[in-house]
């Protein structure tokens, strides 16, 4: 039997963006971008990769993840990005735009943190939804002995390092992903793996306000180094 070539994923999250710094749930709002500190963590995953050869570059469509990647592809002429739908940022309705420290008063705050399998945001996705969707989108994206890369948020990718190890659901919450960090899986036919996990070695050293720390729905904002 032949063994099959794997396929190594490079997982970015987006740099700190503007919703970040608020410490506000952005959702899909395509109008907010990268913080200037986020513009700073961007030039560095653009160094990160200088000398990682990708065959495909792909990313959520929102405006924050498309700037995250905008000094990398001109460094890398001759890649262009494709994006990628199912790896945007997960639906979270009517709890869009709204500040996580009034969000985190809910009743249904609770439950997102310790059984997020069961929940559906008022008006949009489940994480169900949002897990699967994005799983898929990385497998069908993925390329037999290829290196690829994709850029998205931070709910997202911790959803697809949960499902590439294995882990329920409702176990996610204890991963950490924060802005501009990388992540690696490997897929090899149906067998996958975690190579590495939520890496801010290459990221500069910033002491501005990065917004909250502990409240964590939609990655997080992460932490000051």
């Amino acid at each position: 039997m032949r063994a099959h070539k794997s396929s190594r994923i490079y997982l970015v999250r987006h740099g700190h963006s503007t919703a970040n710094a608020k410490s506000i749930l952005a959702g899909r709002d395509a109008k907010v971008s990268l913080s200037q500190i986020g513009i700073l963590q961007a030039d560095a995953v653009a160094k990160y990769f200088e000398s990682i050869e990708l065959e495909e570059i792909f990313s959520s469509p929102l405006p924050r993840c498309l700037e995250t990647l905008k000094p990398l592809l001109t460094s890398k002429r001759n890649s262009k990005l494709v994006k990628l739908p199912g790896v945007i940022e997960m639906d979270y309705g009517k709890w869009s735009g709204k500040k996580l420290v009034n969000l985190s008063k809910l009743a249904l705050w609770k439950t997102i943190q310790n059984r997020p399998s069961l929940v559906r945001f008022p008006n949009g996705e489940s994480f169900l939804e949002m897990s699967d969707r994005a799983f898929t989108s990385v497998r069908e994206s993925a390329i037999p002995g290829k290196n690829v890369l994709i850029c998205s948020h931070g709910d997202v990718i911790k959803s697809i390092i949960a499902s590439a190890l294995g882990l329920n659901l409702d176990n996610f919450q204890r991963l950490s992903v924060d802005p501009a960090s990388v992540s690696i899986i490997e897929l090899s036919g149906d067998s996958s793996r975690l190579i590495l996990a939520n890496d801010t070695s290459h990221l500069p050293h910033v002491r501005q306000n990065l917004g909250s720390k502990k409240l964590r729905l939609g990655g997080g904002s992460g932490e000051g180094r």
